[in-house]
């Protein structure tokens, strides 16, 4: 079992950039597809992108394609989103998420192990 914790949310101006992090421990992260995903107020938790095992393959929402990149540190136990050109509509609990499934989801039941989330808020 692994647990998750993101780091590196706060409060930016629209146009700015934000990283986040989630570190694993408990287990690899190696053995993980990771996810990103986020809720924001009044609204059910929406994909925003997800990384293979290796880093070899990234997927995004379309919604943050061309502004955010996922990537991760397999050495560090670390998946990080760094998020530029942030605009108030990405303002959300941003969370991260672990499945043992080589294959990514873009469904939040795909994955098993979530962290507790960490604040974004984009002011306009």
């Amino acid at each position: 079992q692994v647990q998750l914790v993101e780091s590196g949310g706060g409060l930016v101006q629209a146009g700015g950039s934000l990283r986040l992090a989630c570190a694993a421990s408990g287990r690899t992260v190696s053995v993980y597809t990771m996810g990103w995903f986020r809720r924001a107020p009044e609204k059910e938790r929406d994909f925003v992108s997800a990384i293979t095992k290796s880093g070899a393959n990234t997927f995004y929402a379309d919604s943050v394609k061309g502004r955010f990149t996922i990537s991760r540190d397999n050495a560090k136990n670390t998946v990080y989103l760094q998020m530029n050109s942030l605009r108030p509509e990405d303002t959300a609990v941003y969370y991260c998420a672990a499945s043992p499934s080589t294959r990514y989801s873009p469904q939040a039941r795909g994955y098993d192990y979530w962290g507790q989330g960490t604040q974004v808020t984009v002011a306009s």
